[in-house]
């Protein structure tokens, strides 16, 4: 692994560690349309082993566990698995075990799982495509796998300013890709892949920057942004005259043969 690599996977457990109990009362990362979407597009009937490839605070792994036999979930930060058991036991979820691990390096066994979901996670992935390998690596065939992220634009305006705002805000930020890049690392992992749900994530700015305590030199330099943004960039965040603005987001599915 290079410097560079452990450098940035560093800077993410660094980072999510410090503000882990931020995201486990964050709306945005407890519920919305599309976390609901990814539950019923697991089909589950109770009988599959599930697994959240950088389950963060534990939102998506805990929507899953009701509905399967058992959810397995791994993220970089002791701290957000501090949570997500703390989110476990409130709620009464018994069948859900989370652990260190690196979505990246997935110390399990080919074929373990049915289903294999990841949420608000990948857009700080060093290597997503090798990822994208390890989840289709351990899905069972037949398996499935369900991404959902913030997705970027083919407009290089667009995108620039995405990524831009998005370092910002959080330095161990590393990209936020289009579906159809998604799908294509699906594909060269061996999975059919489609985007079955499409859809806008609102962002309360002040909460949005609370969340990651972003310094206020940093957060004033993307209020300038937002300022001097052109009418196309201003277009595709929805961005309002109080800062609050739109994320584009979607849901990748994979399907193993």
């Amino acid at each position: 692994m290079s410097s560079q690599t452990d450098s940035i996977k560093s800077a993410v457990n660094q980072q999510f560690s410090q503000v882990a109990a931020n995201y486990s009362t964050s709306a945005v990362h407890a519920a919305g349309a599309d976390l609901q979407k990814m539950v019923e597009l697991g089909r589950l009937t109770g009988v599959e082993r599930v697994l959240d490839a950088g389950c963060g605070a534990g939102h998506t792994a805990l929507a899953f566990a009701p509905f399967a036999r058992e959810v397995m979930a791994v993220d970089l930060s002791e701290a957000m698995l501090g949570q997500c058991r703390t989110l476990a036991a409130a709620r009464g979820i018994t069948n859900a075990d989370f652990r260190m691990g690196d979505v990246e390096k997935l110390d399990l066994g080919d074929r373990e799982f049915d289903v294999v979901v990841s949420r608000y996670s990948a857009h700080h992935w060093p290597h997503p495509q090798v990822a994208i390998n390890e989840f289709a690596r351990v899905l069972k065939p037949g398996g499935l796998l369900l991404l959902d992220d913030i997705v970027s634009y083919d407009s290089h305006m667009c995108d620039s300013y995405l990524q831009t705002i998005e370092v910002l805000r959080d330095p161990s930020h590393v990209r936020d890709h289009t579906p159809q890049q998604w799908c294509a690392m699906f594909a060269a992992a061996g999975l059919q892949a489609d985007v079955p749900y499409e859809g806008g994530v609102w962002i309360d700015f002040a909460s949005w920057v609370e969340r990651m305590n972003t310094p206020a030199t940093a957060v004033a330099a993307i209020q300038q942004l937002f300022g001097v943004a052109p009418a196309e960039v201003q277009q595709s965040l929805q961005i309002a005259p109080n800062g609050d603005f739109t994320f584009r987001g979607a849901i990748m599915r994979g399907a193993k043969a």
